[in-house]
C-alpha cells in the first residue's frame, strides 16, 4: 500500500479504518491483548493525526472489549485449523482485519487451508486498495453475504471441513436473515462450524439508544437471548462453546467486573460456537 491520506479516504474507508487503527494501537502496547504487526505496518502508512482524532470517538474499556472479542475468534480459528489442516475457512465480513495473516501465522502446517475473506463489493474493492491482493491460499468474495454466488464457489470444496467466522455482522441483520443463513449454511455444509458474536436483547437496546442519543454507530437489529435458541432452529444444530468478556480478569476491563455479578450483563455480549 502507498502512502496514503487519511484525508483522502471516503467516509465507509475510514470508518473500517478505525477498527484497523485500533488492532495495531492495541498490538504496540507493552501489555498487548493481542499481536498484529500487519495492521501496524498498514496504519504506519496513514496520516496519524487525523486516525487519532477518530479514535478518540471510542474509550479504552470499548476498544479492550473490541479486542478480546477478536482474540476469541483468532483462537476459535487456531483451534479448528489445529484439528484440521486442510480446512476451508470463510470470513464473513472481513472488513479491512488481518486475521488471516494473524492466525496462519501461528499455524505449523497451513498450506493445505483454504481461507475466503467475504464482504461487500465496496469493501473488497478498499482492502484490494489498502490492504493487497489474494494469495495461493487466500481469496477475495466480494458480495452480500446473504446473496447465493459465494455459496457456488465455496462449495467447491463440499468435501473438506468448514469454519464459518462471523464477527460483528449478524446483530446487524433481521433474525428473518440470520435464521435464513445459519439454516442454509447448516443444509449445504454438514458438520461445519460456524462461530459468531452477538448482544443480548437488552445490550441491544442500550446501544440502540446510545446511538440514538449520540448519533454514532448503527442501530443493531437482532439480539440473541438465549444461545439454545439455535438449536431449535434446525435438526442437527448443536452449541459446542460460549464465551463472554464481561466474564474475564482482564485488568483492561476492570470497572464492569461488578457485572460479572448479575448474570444478564455478565452475559450481554457473548461469542458462541455451534456445529451443524
Amino acid at each position: 500500500m502507498s502512502e496514503t491520506s487519511y484525508q483522502d479516504l471516503s467516509n465507509v474507508e475510514k470508518t473500517l479504518l478505525i477498527t484497523l487503527y485500533i488492532r495495531a494501537m492495541e498490538s504496540q502496547r507493552p501489555d498487548a491483548l493481542v499481536k498484529d504487526e500487519r495492521a501496524e505496518a498498514l496504519v504506519r502508512q496513514l496520516d496519524q493525526e487525523s486516525l487519532r482524532k477518530t479514535l478518540a470517538l471510542t474509550d479504552d474499556f470499548s476498544r479492550a472489549l473490541m479486542i478480546l472479542k477478536g482474540r476469541e475468534f483468532d483462537r476459535f480459528a487456531q483451534d479448528f485449523m489445529a484439528r484440521h489442516p486442510d480446512a476451508v475457512v470463510v470470513h464473513i465480513g472481513c472488513g479491512l482485519d488481518t486475521r488471516f495473516e494473524r492466525v496462519c501465522s501461528e499455524q505449523p502446517d497451513n498450506g493445505r487451508v483454504e481461507w475466503y475473506d467475504l464482504d461487500l463489493p465496496e469493501v473488497i474493492e478498499i482492502r484490494r486498495k489498502l490492504v493487497g491482493g489474494e494469495g495461493a491460499h487466500h481469496h477475495f468474495l466480494a458480495c452480500s453475504v446473504l446473496e447465493s454466488a459465494w455459496l457456488e464457489t465455496v462449495s467447491v470444496h463440499a468435501q473438506r471441513p468448514f469454519l464459518f467466522l462471523a464477527e460483528g455482522v449478524f446483530m446487524y441483520f433481521e433474525e428473518t436473515q440470520v435464521k435464513s443463513l445459519v439454516l442454509t449454511l447448516h443444509d449445504r455444509f454438514p458438520g461445519a462450524e460456524l462461530v459468531f458474536d452477538a448482544f443480548s436483547p437488552f445490550m441491544r437496546w442500550g446501544h440502540n439508544s446510545r446511538v440514538s442519543r449520540t448519533g454514532i454507530g448503527a442501530h443493531l437489529h437482532w439480539g440473541l437471548k438465549h444461545p439454545q435458541d439455535l438449536e431449535r432452529w434446525g435438526a442437527g444444530i448443536r452449541l459446542l462453546d460460549e464465551r463472554f468478556p464481561f466474564q474475564y480478569r482482564e485488568p483492561r476491563i476492570r470497572c464492569a467486573w461488578q457485572v460479572r455479578l448479575i448474570p444478564f450483563l455478565a452475559k450481554a455480549i457473548g461469542i458462541f460456537r455451534y456445529q451443524f
